[in-house]
């Protein structure tokens, strides 16, 4: 019979890891018992990816308030401090939040508007319109953003960060005020050392800083790149990725990616002769439609992946082969004229027609998603994710 199921995405249920256990082992441990169970076949470019966190999690890569504390204060002075564009996030940045207000006798939260940069919004745009306000240009103390806009409110948490975060700062014994500006600049008027905490366009606003003038920048891939006390610590992305462990700890993104990966795949490769491809997956690319915001607070989808998934898809388009290339053909002739076109399909296909709206993300990128999506971030267990028949087209 013709095989009717294309990609499949299973998340695989694993132990509860914990430090120092031996992950590689679980890991393949997890893929030949689903194999032995029945649950699946494994295949030459199947691909099993791991959550970061889990990842973090073995490797006991975690750091405490006092540490943020100590590398800020040794980074930036530990007097007043610029802190911009921070993420809105209890889980994300609120406990980082904590160790850098310890870390200062002073803060300017600086806060874009009318979202951060993930879009957790502060304020609907029609409302910025309403006040004539130029999100662009237009500075608003606190006390200016709520006469005229009142306080502000999460969509989904109903959280008001505004306060929510000057009330962790104020708690740490620090002072506080409070800005609302989209030019990072503006941050120079009130301090001259600033820590910048956007993630995606982090390396504009360090520039912009430090050609106006700033005496120390530091972004969040700064700050705890290298132990603190005995701390853990992530060379390449310091903060950025880190979220709650406790009300004291924050869990780092996980380091030695790549050497993870490729031991996996190897002894996968041992066992089974089968070359699978092995990746580590953070949050998913994606925007939700109602909160408008972007799933992505991580700095990457994927801080390691074996080599097989380096790239884009390379793909054309069935539904325009099908309009257009082949309009006036039907049935099994249909068929075998677009599984020729495949067969024959050039090496790149960029600015090809056919290849129109294939949307040719990176691989990691692409595949995260679809993890992410699979195991989700709440109990269902699955901190593995066994993907099939991604890299299969229509001939195959």
């Amino acid at each position: 019979m013709e095989r009717v199921v294309g990609t499949v995405s299973r998340g695989l249920r694993a132990p509860i890891v914990k430090e120092g256990d031996d992950l590689q082992k679980i890991v393949v441990d997890t893929v030949i018992n689903a194999e032995k169970s029945g649950e699946m076949k494994i295949r030459d470019k199947d691909v099993i990816a791991v959550t970061e966190s889990i990842l973090a999690r073995s490797q006991a890569n975690y750091a405490t308030i006092d540490n943020i504390a100590t590398d800020v204060r040794n980074k930036l002075g530990g007097g007043t401090i610029g802190v911009i564009f921070p993420i809105l996030s209890r889980n994300r940045f609120a406990i980082c939040l904590r160790g850098i207000a310890r870390g200062a006798e002073k803060i300017i939260l600086m806060l874009s508007y009318p979202a951060d940069e993930v879009g957790n919004h502060l304020i609907d745009l029609d409302k910025l319109d309403a006040q004539g306000i130029d999100p662009y240009k237009d500075v608003l103390s606190q006390a200016e953003f709520e006469a005229k806009f009142g306080k502000s409110k999460h969509t989904f948490t109903g959280v008001d960060y505004v306060n929510y975060y000057k009330e962790l700062i104020e708690a740490e014994g620090t002072k506080c005020d409070v800005v609302f500006s989209n030019d990072p600049r503006t941050v120079l008027k009130y301090a001259d050392n600033v820590l910048t905490c956007d993630i995606h366009t982090r390396a504009r606003t360090k520039r912009l800083l430090k050609e106006a003038g700033a005496a120390k920048v530091c972004g969040m891939d700064d700050i705890m790149t290298a132990s603190v006390d005995g701390s853990g610590y992530n060379d390449k992305y310091g903060l950025l990725g880190s979220n709650k462990s406790t009300e004291e700890t924050i869990k780092l993104f996980p380091i030695h990616c790549q050497e993870f990966v490729d031991s996996v795949q190897k002894k996968l490769n041992d066992i089974t002769g089968k070359q699978v491809e092995v990746m580590v997956y953070g949050d998913g690319a994606f925007k939700d439609p109602v909160g408008k915001i972007w799933e992505l607070a991580d700095p990457v989808v994927s801080p390691g992946y074996t080599a097989g998934l380096e790239g884009k898809p390379n793909e054309v388009k069935l539904k325009y082969l099908a309009d257009n290339e082949f309009k006036d053909l039907k049935g099994d002739e249909l068929k075998k004229a677009i599984s020729q076109y495949i067969e024959n399909k050039e090496a790149d296909l960029v600015g090809d027609m056919s290849s129109e709206g294939t949307t040719p993300r990176q691989l990691t990128d692409l595949i995260g998603s679809l993890c992410d999506l699979t195991s989700g971030s709440g109990d269902k267990g699955t901190p593995f994710v066994y993907i099939q028949g991604y890299f299969d087209n229509y001939t195959k």
